[in-house]
C-alpha cells in the first residue's frame, strides 16, 4: 500500500492537541514525543499481557464487533494506524480476508516487532505523515492511540487524504464516564490497581508508568465534541460517535467524493 513518494496532507496552523502538556511526564510539549516514543519501545513486551487483564479478556471480542459494525468485509485495503502490537490488525485481517489487504504503521519501532502478525505489512510512520499514497485505502482504524499523537487536525487530513472516495474511518478511544463516582471508580482502577498488577507480572519496570499515564491522557483528553469537530474540518462526513458500555467510543466517519461516486468496496 505505501507508495515511495506519498503526497503528504497540508499543514494545519495551530492544529488541535489531544491534550495539555502532562508536566508529571515531560517538560513540555517538545519533550511529549520522546517520552511516548520511549515509553512504547520499552514495554512492548509486556503491553498484550496488560491489555488482557485491562479488558478483563473481552478486547478482542471488542475489537471485532467494532470493525464489524464499522463495515469492514472481505476484500478491503485497511490501513490501521498506531497499530501497536497489532491488536486491532489481527481483527481486522480475518474479515477483509485473502482478497484484502491490511497494513499497520505505528512510530514505535519496539511495538513493531511485537506484533509480527504474518500476513499484515507493518511500516514505521506517524499518524501526521502517513507513508502512504493518496486513495490507498478503503478503510482506515485507529485503536486507543488518538491520546499518543501530536496533532489531531493533522492527523485527520491525513486520514482524508489515504482514504478512498466512500471509505471510513474508525477511531477506538477510551473517554471519561459520565458522573463522579463511575470517573473515580474507573480512575482508581486504571491509575491504581492496573499499574499494581503490572509490577507483578510485567517484565519491564516501566511497564506500570504506562497504564498510569494511560489513564492520565483519558481524563486530560479534549472532548469528544472537539475530535468530532476536528473530524468535520478535516473534510469527513456523517461524523458520528457510539459509546458501548459507558466508556469505549467509536467514532466513524466517511469521506465522500465528487458528486457521491462510490469505488467497488466502499464501506457500506
Amino acid at each position: 500500500m505505501p507508495p515511495p513518494h506519498p503526497t503528504p496532507a497540508p499543514s494545519t496552523p495551530g492544529g488541535v492537541r489531544p491534550h495539555p502538556t502532562l508536566t508529571e511526564y515531560y517538560a513540555d510539549a517538545n519533550a511529549r514525543r520522546q517520552f511516548v516514543d520511549g515509553l512504547f519501545d520499552d514495554t512492548a513486551a509486556d503491553y498484550d499481557r496488560i491489555e488482557r487483564v485491562l479488558a478483563f479478556g473481552s478486547g478482542r471480542w471488542y475489537r471485532r464487533s467494532a470493525l464489524e459494525r464499522a463495515g469492514v468485509r472481505e476484500g478491503m485495503r485497511l490501513l490501521d494506524v498506531g497499530c501497536g502490537t497489532g491488536l486491532v490488525a489481527r481483527e481486522a485481517l480475518a474479515l477483509v480476508g485473502p482478497a484484502g489487504s491490511v497494513t499497520g504503521v505505528d512510530p514505535s519501532r519496539g511495538m513493531l516487532g511485537a506484533a509480527a502478525i504474518a500476513g499484515v505489512r507493518l511500516v514505521v510512520g506517524r499518524a501526521e505523515a502517513l507513508p502512504c499514497a493518496n486513495a490507498s485505502a478503503d478503510a482506515l482504524t485507529m485503536g486507543y492511540a488518538l491520546r499518543h499523537i501530536d496533532d489531531l487536525a493533522r492527523a485527520f487530513a491525513e486520514f482524508h487524504r489515504v482514504l478512498t472516495p466512500g471509505g471510513r474511518v474508525l477511531i477506538l478511544e477510551i473517554t471519561r464516564p459520565q458522573g463522579r463516582l463511575a470517573t473515580l471508580t474507573l480512575r482508581t482502577y486504571m491509575r491504581a490497581l492496573v499499574p499494581l498488577i503490572a509490577r507483578v507480572v510485567a517484565r519491564r519496570r516501566a511497564t506500570s508508568l504506562l497504564w498510569r499515564y494511560y489513564w492520565d491522557t483519558i481524563e486530560a483528553c479534549v472532548p469528544p465534541q472537539t475530535v468530532m469537530q476536528a473530524l468535520r474540518d478535516a473534510g469527513f462526513t456523517q461524523v458520528r460517535r457510539e459509546v458501548q458500555l459507558g466508556i469505549f467510543c467509536e467514532y466513524t466517519a466517511l469521506k465522500t467524493g465528487p458528486s457521491g461516486t462510490k469505488n467497488e468496496n466502499q464501506v457500506a
